[in-house]
């Protein structure tokens, strides 16, 4: 598929198109600075990166506040909101990134786009707990690592959406070892060997 048929399968709005151009537009202002997303995938930005989170949010069931970890070049935490902008206006979505050039980007980025989130520039482990009803985080670590922020930072009854490659079941093997928690496989769109795992329910074995 090209890109005009991911966004129409993915049920994407054109005002929600037009803010997702203005944030490609600040990826490629900033990206020779603080190396936001590798070179080789820029070219590929919209379906590496951009398409790739959409279908993250996609994923998420109806939720009052998101928290992105990790957060970086924006992927999935920018995306999220911008969706939630056009789609879940009274939601809060929270952006966590310890790297402070990045945070300065982020903020830069809502901004630029129209896009009201908050940004906080603190380590994962340091964080105040969240309760967040949605948890994301990409490529960010190991799924053992995700699930004890997981444990931290998710709400009792919310869901975490790890994307994961082609790794994902060896992965799952060993968080099984010290987690306890119920888990979905969504087979990517753009990946067909990847997926989004839809996490719930973690605890400590």
């Amino acid at each position: 598929m090209n890109k005009e048929e991911f966004l129409s399968r993915l049920n994407v709005s054109r005002e929600t198109i037009d803010r997702l151009k203005i944030f490609e537009h600040v990826i490629h202002k900033w990206n020779p600075r603080i190396n936001l997303v590798s070179k080789n995938s820029m070219d590929d930005l919209w379906r590496r990166h951009i398409i790739d989170s959409i279908q993250v949010y996609r994923s998420a069931p109806k939720y009052k506040n998101w928290v992105d970890l990790g957060s970086g070049g924006g992927f999935p935490g920018i995306i999220a909101g911008i969706l939630a902008a056009d789609e879940a206006p009274d939601a809060e979505v929270t952006l966590i990134e310890s790297d402070q050039r990045k945070s300065v980007f982020l903020r830069t980025a809502a901004r630029e786009c129209g896009i009201s989130i908050q940004v906080i520039d603190e380590r994962i482990e340091k964080v105040d707990m969240q309760r967040a009803q949605i948890l994301s985080a990409r490529a960010l670590a190991n799924l053992s690592t995700l699930l004890g922020y997981a444990f931290r930072h998710l709400d009792a009854e919310g869901t975490a959406l790890f994307p994961k490659g082609v790794t994902w079941q060896k992965e799952l093997e060993e968080a099984r070892r010290s987690w306890r928690f119920q888990v979905e496989t969504i087979t990517s769109m753009t990946e067909p060997d990847a997926v989004i795992l839809k996490v719930r329910g973690v605890a400590r074995v």
